[in-house]
């Protein structure tokens, strides 16, 4: 049964890596139009904001675009650091730095107040 896994683990990983190196190959060889290459540039900000957003916007299964939603404020603040400093870490751990704060006062809310 082991076998068979790791038959169809490496097959499938020859696939992608031939389905991913003939694109390469093609790439230098084929002449693209100037409105593609000017299009695929708008490609990885599109799928980024695909994974993100919702993460930063849905809470419970729900919609949440409230300041008491943490994870939208994090957001929000590596937004503006992010624009300010350009710089990556630094955006990084702003955003993790508000996340952290979010989440220690809601413990500490909850130990006085429960």
């Amino acid at each position: 049964m082991e076998v068979n896994i790791w038959l169809v683990v490496i097959i499938s990983g020859f696939i992608t890596f031939l389905i991913r190196f003939s694109l390469i190959g093609l790439w230098g060889k084929l002449k693209i139009p100037d409105l593609i290459n000017r299009a695929l540039i708008y490609i990885p900000p599109a799928v980024l904001a695909a994974i993100i957003l919702p993460e930063l916007m849905i809470r419970e299964g729900q919609l949440d675009l409230s300041i008491s939603n943490p994870r939208l404020v994090a957001g929000l603040v590596a937004i503006i650091v992010a624009w300010i400093t350009k710089n990556v870490v630094v955006t990084i751990l702003a955003g993790m730095g508000v996340l952290l704060l979010f989440q220690v006062s809601n413990l500490i809310i909850r130990f006085v107040f429960i």
